[in-house]
């Protein structure tokens, strides 16, 4: 049995298939898979040019931005699988973020306070 008879017989065609694509919300779930993948690209150049492991701020932003669109489309289909897996995902990435800033606007307050200390040293 050919994969081209196995899909008619269950009703399913690549027209079909191709036809759901039309739907906007389809489009952007697909966006969405797009861009969630490429957050590991970025992840993996990142760490080349690194020469170790790490994972850049933009593979956080990357996440997100597909995670959510993924979720819209899940709440737009009503899938408990799609909406449960992205709404957790979505919020560690929202957490990673914040810790990130967090920590860059300690980081920023702390460089101040240390030339403001050089400052009045002078």
């Amino acid at each position: 049995m050919t994969a081209a008879v196995a899909l008619q017989e269950g009703g399913r065609t690549l027209s079909a298939l191709f036809e759901k694509v039309r739907n906007p919300f389809a489009l952007l779930g697909l966006l969405g898979q797009a861009i969630f993948f490429t957050r590991f690209l970025v992840q993996w150049i990142a760490s080349e040019r690194a020469g170790r492991s790490l994972i850049p701020i933009g593979f956080w932003y990357l996440s997100i931005t597909g995670g959510l669109m993924v979720l819209f489309y899940g709440i737009y289909i009503w899938d408990p699988v799609v909406i449960l897996g992205q709404l957790t995902g979505v919020l560690v990435y929202g957490r990673n973020l914040r810790l990130i800033h967090r920590e860059r606007r300690r980081g920023s307050a702390t460089e101040r306070g240390a030339l403001e200390g050089a400052r009045a040293s002078d």
